[in-house]
């Protein structure tokens, strides 16, 4: 897929995440337009990639087929809103967790795309419905809730509004899929997600246990860096119950 007939994505915000998304991307193959309201902000975002994506090609660790130099000639920068969502055909949005913030970005993101563009936000703890509010047409929105790092950590999260269209769901997995990432759909939203829950379930027993005098910190890490996290950094506990109690 040459720079020039390459289909375009539109990343909004240009934070840490944003250009993850942005490296994420263009690994693909995909043109990214970074935009951010502050002027000179994504110019600085295109040269913090570039410094990253040198020195991930020269330790061979780069991420896709193409060389930095292809990857970054795939990157633009914006300070307008209009030119950077043109012909963009999905739609990242990775600004702070404001929610004011978010739903003006999207209705006013609305307004100046297509009604087949998909619009998906990168919130880890806003649920769809409220995010979307002011989207007239919400069939084509979802969370898309990456781990951070993005570019390291491949799970995203794809948690549908009620009235998100099974196509848009199977488009984004089918993009998530192609650049590399591993999607995960959620049937609803739900606060917390699915991830930010299990990690959350975690994080209260192992406080609870050292709160009792059962465990020290130390080993309570020590229970996950080398017990359960060995594990399950290969299957997921489902699969570890099959696997201990076979029929």
């Amino acid at each position: 897929m040459s720079s020039s007939n390459a289909k375009i994505i539109a990343i909004i915000g240009s934070g840490l995440i944003g250009r993850s998304w942005a490296m994420v991307f263009v690994n693909g193959g995909y043109r990214v337009k970074i935009y951010d309201n502050q002027p000179g902000q994504s110019a600085k975002a295109v040269s913090e990639i570039r410094k990253e994506l040198e020195k991930l090609d020269k330790a061979h660790m780069l991420r896709g087929t193409l060389n930095a130099s292809q990857q970054l000639s795939l990157l633009s920068s914006f300070d307008d809103l209009p030119q950077a969502l043109d012909r963009a055909f999905f739609i990242q949005e990775c600004v702070f967790e404001n929610l004011e913030v978010k739903q003006s970005i999207f209705q006013a993101a609305e307004n100046l795309v297509g009604n087949d563009v998909i619009l998906s936000s990168s919130t880890s703890c806003l649920v769809p419905s409220h995010v979307f509010s002011r989207v007239q047409n919400r069939s084509r929105c979802l969370v898309s809730h990456p781990v951070n790092p993005p570019y390291y950590v491949k799970l995203v999260e794809l948690v549908p509004h009620p009235e998100t269209a099974a196509a848009v769901m199977d488009a984004t997995h089918a993009l998530m899929t192609q650049v590399g990432q591993v999607p995960v759909c959620l049937k609803k939203e739900l606060d917390g997600f699915a991830l930010n829950r299990v990690q959350a379930a975690i994080t209260a027993e192992s406080w609870r246990l050292v709160q009792d005098g059962v465990i020290s910190v130390k080993d309570i890490d020590l229970v996950m860096s080398e017990g359960l996290g060995m594990r399950y950094a290969f299957i997921g506990p489902m699969e570890t119950m099959h696997l201990n109690a076979p029929e």
